[in-house]
């Protein structure tokens, strides 16, 4: 929440809270409606790839089961701090639903981990169709680069860690629900169809702005600024993601002030667009309201336990 509060107090330095004002405002009607719909198609196909790699760990849900606890992870993570909050809540509520805790808690973390990872294969191969002497296509690219170095790094440091028990989990998990063949593909036009939906949305906010910017060089602003909203120190999806639209608006010469707005706008409608997600909370809670014991029936419930 720090890092959030800080690029958020940062951003109000510089260029002030008209653009964050202009992006409330903006949020309107038809572009509300359209980031309702291309949200139900992304959720839909988010939910189908959760699915897929939880039948490859062997804890599969149904599609409909699937979809509702995705429309109430995405709404956790929108209002929530850390933006991972409903996949934590998404994992451990369908454990205890099918009895493996561990499972589920894999399966989320394979379905969020591949689902990033074709977005960064898109981001990076996106980011050449920016004019040339842009620095974003060199930025990205060098802050990827050094990412998969790292990572590379701490498995070569944990070698040994990784030939125990936990790396041949890890390396099973890979084989079966991933990279399995009847996995792999749902699994990448999955993320492909999710990524470019929320880039459309993202093209809506900068539309509902006025700006006329052409949509090859919206597209590698929007991965960028999507792939910013990923990291974990924000606060309910804000920070990083207004941070990188300024960074990334005003390298081209858009100015950070518009970046501000779009990220704004963008940022209000997936937030209106995950609503579903609360009318799944509120009639889980009432259907767990409702089959609980009255204060009447529990004594009377014991009783006839220690009876039996």
């Amino acid at each position: 929440m720090a890092g959030g509060a800080a690029i958020l107090a940062v951003l109000v330095w510089r260029v002030g809270t008209g653009p964050l004002v202009d992006g409330l405002r903006l949020t309107t009607g038809w572009p509300i409606a359209a980031a309702f719909a291309i949200t139900s198609l992304t959720t839909l196909c988010c939910a189908w790839r959760w699915r897929l790699v939880a039948r490859g760990l062997g804890v599969e849900m149904p599609l409909r089961t699937a979809v509702a606890a995705y429309y109430r992870s995405q709404f956790l993570n929108a209002t929530l701090p850390g933006g991972v909050v409903g996949d934590v809540h998404r994992a451990v509520r369908h454990g205890r639903e099918v009895g493996d805790l561990g499972r589920s808690l894999r399966a989320v973390a394979w379905e969020r981990a591949s689902g990033f990872a074709v977005q960064l294969v898109l981001t990076v191969g996106v980011l050449f169709l920016l004019p040339a002497g842009s620095s974003v296509p060199s930025v990205a690219v060098t802050v990827v680069v050094a990412g998969a170095a790292l990572i590379v790094v701490l498995l070569c440091l944990n070698r040994r860690r990784l030939s125990s028990r936990i790396g041949r989990a890890f390396m099973s998990d890979l084989r079966n629900a991933v990279l399995a063949p009847r996995a792999w593909p749902g699994i990448v036009l999955a993320s492909v169809v999710a990524v470019l939906g929320h880039a459309s949305v993202f093209l809506i906010a900068v539309r509902a702005t006025g700006a006329d910017v052409s949509p090859a060089r919206l597209l590698p602003l929007a991965l960028v600024v999507l792939t910013a909203s990923a990291v974990p120190t924000n606060i309910a999806g804000w920070g990083p993601r207004e941070g990188a639209a300024a960074w990334a608006f005003s390298s081209l010469g858009l100015g950070a002030a518009l970046g501000v707005t779009v990220a704004v706008v963008y940022g209000m409608l997936a937030l209106v667009a995950t609503l579903p997600g609360a009318v799944v909370l509120l009639l889980a809670r009432r259907r767990t309201r409702d089959s609980a014991p009255g204060p009447t029936e529990a004594p009377a419930r014991i009783g006839s336990a220690l009876n039996t």
